[in-house]
């Protein structure tokens, strides 16, 4: 699924959209960055409650489809000119991470099997 109709089912507000869409391979929902360096892979959408701009660091690493902040945490300035620069697709939500999680899940991202 295309990372623009998976924002558009999941009601995302966008912060940093990459200039090309991208496959949405597998979801994956943790905020140990260790675990998410260890077990999502490339393509996999990231949802988080982190706002740091470490994130952005996780996602260029993993080359993840795109982070999602849940929960309605506020991103940090520097975390969205990251994203913007390093051309990560980043989004934001009020939904809590839980639920965005299982709405992945109900609407076919299979989850990340690791790396």
């Amino acid at each position: 699924m295309l990372l623009s109709e998976v924002a558009a089912n999941l009601s995302l507000d966008p912060v940093s959209l990459p200039a090309n869409d991208v496959q949405v391979r597998s979801g994956y929902a943790s905020d140990l960055l260790s675990d998410v360096l260890a077990k999502a892979g490339e393509g996999a959408l990231w949802v988080t409650n982190q706002k740091h701009q470490n994130v952005i660091g996780v996602a260029v690493m993993l080359d993840l489809a795109g982070v999602i902040v849940a929960g309605g945490v506020e991103l940090d300035a520097n975390t969205v000119a990251n994203a913007i620069e390093e051309k990560v697709a980043l989004y934001k939500t009020d939904k809590t991470l839980y639920e965005v999680a299982g709405r992945m899940y109900e609407i076919g991202i299979p989850p990340a099997s690791g790396r």
